[in-house]
């Protein structure tokens, strides 16, 4: 039998537990404090959980940090304590000499002895747990707080001021830990985030080419690694390079995840041999099926590059033409040689595009025939790279914009990565702050 423990004032339970109220002199017990008393703040609430038949567990009166009456209920088993842990319970002192449900009280294992705790556990996992048991048994008590308790106290050591000291410690401790679980979760949960994020951006399939790749991605959306914005580049087994870029309409995490499968639908499209309006066609009766309203669109830009890179077919559903930089001295865009000029930046043709994907039914997209050239840089991007501003007034970059700024950047030597680099830099710097429009741009490179 535990030994009794030595009282100052007995304080009966409330609203349901059975109190422990005799004071020494076996007078009345005092009553309890009202609810909300105390400039209409409610004060803590203490679950003592024990079955001492001779009721010598008697709690103190206890005060919390602003000298407020901790308000107690008692409960004399697991049962009654369920029906008694209301939202309002902030703290659980529990006698660990309390027999867990289903185990026999003289025929408990030593690996058991922690069962009674572990299933206040289990009941209540949000609340601080204070252990209680005898001062010959330390290590029991100890290991109650590696089981999961925030603290243990010795019966025959209790007092008020030690009981009122400990709750407050038990409930800030158990807030501090779940405050830091939550962090942690959280952090678990982005990392995982990123890594599927990631894990959904394209890995070119260029084996066996020439060309050169390069790609930017910037997402609008804060804290996020992908967009509604996608692309994709592969080559099929004729040596032809096929590259796309599009954009979904909305910046959220459906949008995203209707991008990642027009993407791997148009991969497989490709690599199952279609091609230009048979494959915008298909890719439509996906978005069609896959999107959450008739409202949803998504343009697209799609180039198949020759074998030969020499030139390439076009298709257009809504979406920006790319850009295609050449050495000044092609005849294709200029009319005079200019041997050590910088290569000259303009759009391909553009007037011959469709609808973009999902806003007419029965559309059609013509694929156009373009002539590349012996020596060129490809660019394909969203419009977030043109839409930004240029300054505190109205004005946005535009194509034309874009235009002359990767002609400057080409002048000054820029290539590959740090041209892609340059330019999504110097069109957040024009914006004034970061864009709020998610960015993606393709580069292919093909040196004679």
């Amino acid at each position: 039998m535990p030994v009794p423990v030595p009282r100052q004032r007995a304080i009966p339970a409330v609203e349901g537990g059975q109190a422990h109220a005799a004071s020494s002199s076996g007078g009345p017990a005092k009553a309890a404090p009202a609810p909300g008393a105390h400039n209409g703040t409610a004060p803590l609430t203490l679950l003592v959980i024990e079955d001492d038949p001779a009721g010598s567990l008697n709690v103190p009166a206890l005060l919390d940090s602003a000298g407020k009456p901790i308000r107690i209920r008692t409960a004399r088993n697991l049962t009654e304590a369920e029906r008694l842990l209301t939202d309002d319970v902030q703290c659980i002192l529990l006698d660990l000499a309390l027999t867990a449900p289903g185990r026999a009280a003289d025929g408990a294992e030593a690996d058991d002895e922690l069962a009674t705790l572990k299933h206040v556990l289990r009941l209540a996992p949000r609340h601080a747990v204070l252990a209680l048991t005898a001062s010959e048994d330390a290590e029991r008590g100890a290991e109650a707080v590696r089981v999961g308790a925030q603290d243990y106290l010795f019966r025959d050591e209790l007092d008020g001021r030690l009981l009122s000291r400990a709750i407050r410690y038990a409930v800030e401790r158990k807030r501090s830990d779940t405050a830091e679980r939550r962090l942690t979760e959280s952090k678990l949960r982005a990392q995982e985030n990123a890594r599927l994020e990631r894990g959904l951006l394209p890995t070119p399939l260029l084996e066996g080419s020439s060309l050169r790749f390069a790609a930017r991605y910037r997402p609008g959306r804060s804290r996020a690694l992908l967009g509604g914005d996608f692309y994709d580049t592969v080559r099929t087994p004729d040596g032809t390079v096929h590259a796309m870029i599009g954009d979904v309409c909305g910046h959220g995490p459906d949008e995203a995840a209707l991008g990642v499968e027009l993407r791997i639908a148009w991969r497989a499209l490709t690599l199952a041999g279609l091609c230009g309006d048979e494959l915008l066609s298909t890719l439509q009766q996906v978005l069609e099926h896959e999107r959450d309203n008739d409202e949803i669109f998504a343009t697209l830009c799609t180039v198949d590059i020759a074998p030969d890179g020499r030139r390439a077919g076009l298709c257009l559903a809504g979406h920006p033409s790319p850009l295609i930089a050449r050495p000044a001295h092609s005849r294709a865009l200029v009319g005079t040689s200019g041997a050590g000029e910088p290569p000259v930046a303009e759009l391909l043709p553009y007037e011959n595009g469709g609808p973009a994907l999902g806003l007419l039914p029965n559309a059609r997209w013509p694929r156009q025939q373009v002539e590349l050239g012996g020596e060129w840089s490809l660019m394909l991007y969203t419009d977030g790279l043109i839409e930004g501003r240029t300054g505190q007034g109205r004005e946005r970059l535009g194509q034309d914009g874009m235009v002359d700024m990767v002609r400057r950047q080409l002048a000054q030597g820029l290539r590959g990565e740090e041209l892609l680099r340059a330019a999504v830099n110097e069109v957040r710097d024009l914006n004034g702050g970061e864009l709020t429009d998610d960015v993606a741009v393709l580069l292919l490179d093909r040196v004679a």
